[in-house]
């Protein structure tokens, strides 16, 4: 199990769910094959921490960001369609988006540390993988 601080994911995922706003608005949650073909779509490994964020929040509606998701083709969090538009906008290859905001992507990076890359740029800010980046930006977004 990663643990994050004295939060480990599990206790960050039911702060989540306690977060979020579902009267409204509910994606499904996809299952490991909507995984796989993603990945084989897209031509990277997602890494593990994401794949368990897919897996168990990407369901949610929480705050004002939309993190990608894999389970509607057709939604504009979709994963594919969002890492094209990243890279064709000039995030690098070696960065994963794993969340479009107003200025560019939240993405891994190769170390698994989420960076905010914005108009061409890596900003300073850095979160220690994509839970820490969930307690501390998307549930306070």
């Amino acid at each position: 199990m990663t643990s994050f601080g004295s939060n480990n994911y599990e206790d960050i995922i039911d702060e989540l769910r306690d977060a979020a706003n579902q009267e409204y608005f509910s994606l499904e949650l996809p299952n490991e094959d909507d995984l796989v073909l993603v990945e084989e779509e897209i031509l990277v490994q997602i890494p593990m921490d994401v794949k368990i964020f897919l897996l168990e929040v990407s369901d949610l509606s929480l705050g004002s960001l939309e993190p990608i998701t894999v389970a509607d083709p057709g939604s504009h969090t979709h994963l594919p369609e969002v890492t094209a538009l990243a890279w064709e906008n000039g995030l690098p290859r070696e960065y994963l988006p794993i969340c479009q905001h107003k200025n560019g992507y939240y993405c891994i990076d190769e170390n698994n540390e989420v960076i905010d890359w914005q108009d061409g740029e890596v900003m300073d800010e850095r979160w220690d993988g994509i839970w820490s980046w969930a307690e501390t930006v998307w549930l306070h977004s």
